[in-house]
């Protein structure tokens, strides 16, 4: 039985997220995470003994250090969403180095940042917890707003930073999708070559993913193929948001589509929705990590409770939580990544 404080968390979908039998992809065929998750997904592939090294540094360090899974902070929004919307609920992370102590006292494997917030603390701080430099981003200051991932820095700025991993967002979907898609894989090939391991934001984005007054940038049958674009890239971590529905390409009108992607593949169920995401990271030997999304007050903390009780027993690696985190006080931030931790650490906690 898991504990207390989950179940309490969960409250009433404690029975339908905790007993839940997948019925689609059996659980035998999925990479389950391990203490020995680097060596399984990537000791026979073509990543050097130097990813692997820096791989594992990510892996056993923090709170869940040497269990397989993974808790990264992410904290770009000052770029993506402006800095006054992001940090004027706590003006404490105006000061970059205040997101490097949270990530340290909350336990975190990693934390993800800017080439600015880095920068300025790299001496102090890339020997105490292992970097991860997000490359490139949207900025909202050009008027009108665009919506397009560019560059700011280079992989070899984030080598000589220290970091561990360089990270970077693909709007799928969008007009600049192509321009991006090269960009970041030939990013990612040099960071390899460096040494560094690589983690794809693999968000989708496009008006016309719309239809009907219902939003299918989260659909899974959508937001997977960006995983799986993601994956053939050589991201060794996918970053995506977890899935809200399904039946993107049907209703859109647009892809390529199977029945059996609905009927056999996938369900309602959310647990089943991310599992259909594991599988499009080659059955989840890719390890993919589910965002937390936006802060909403008090029900934080269930909020990401629940989307780390999916991901974990739909076969996913683990959360990377910002803004739930961030956006209140440091003690009530470190508290919240250590209740997500918790459900990783739980062993009665399994897959589905």
């Amino acid at each position: 039985m898991p504990s207390e404080k989950i179940m309490q968390y969960l409250g009433k979908d404690a029975d339908a997220l905790l007993n839940h039998t997948s019925q689609t992809f059996p659980k035998e065929n999925i990479r389950q995470p391990t203490p020995n998750y680097v060596d399984e997904s990537f000791g026979l592939s073509n990543r050097s003994p130097q990813v692997l090294r820096s791989l594992q540094q990510m892996f056993d360090h923090g709170r869940l250090g040497g269990s397989g899974y993974i808790s990264i902070l992410p904290v770009d929004q000052g770029i993506e969403h402006t800095a006054g919307a992001s940090f004027s609920p706590n003006p404490l992370y105006f000061d970059g180095e205040n997101i490097l102590k949270l990530a340290m006292e909350g336990g975190c494997n990693a934390v993800a940042t800017t080439f600015g917030v880095l920068a300025q603390n790299a001496r102090k701080y890339a020997h105490k917890i292992p970097f991860i430099v997000k490359i490139n981003h949207n900025e909202l200051l050009t008027y009108p707003n665009k919506y397009d991932q560019i560059k700011f820095g280079s992989v070899r700025d984030a080598w000589n930073l220290g970091a561990v991993a360089v990270g970077a967002t693909i709007y799928f979907g969008s007009e600049e999708s192509n321009r991006q898609i090269q960009e970041v894989s030939e990013a990612f090939e040099y960071a390899h070559e460096l040494g560094m391991g690589t983690i794809l934001w693999c968000y989708t984005r496009n008006n016309a993913f719309k239809e009907d007054g219902t939003d299918y940038h989260n659909a899974t049958d959508v937001s997977s193929q960006a995983c799986h674009i993601g994956v053939t890239i050589q991201a060794d971590l996918i970053k995506q948001k977890l899935p809200e529905n399904n039946e993107g390409f049907k209703a859109l009108n647009f892809g390529k589509t199977h029945p059996d992607m609905y009927e056999k593949l996938s369900t309602d169920h959310p647990i089943d929705l991310t599992r259909y995401m594991v599988a499009n990271c080659y059955m989840g030997k890719i390890g993919l990590i589910n965002s937390g999304g936006a802060s909403s007050g008090s029900s934080d903390t269930k909020d990401a409770v629940t989307t780390a009780v999916v991901n974990k027993r739909a076969g996913g690696l683990g959360l990377i939580m910002g803004r739930k985190a961030f956006q209140r006080p440091f003690k009530e931030g470190v508290e919240i990544l250590q209740t997500i931790q918790d459900v990783y650490l739980d062993k009665d906690i399994t897959l589905a």
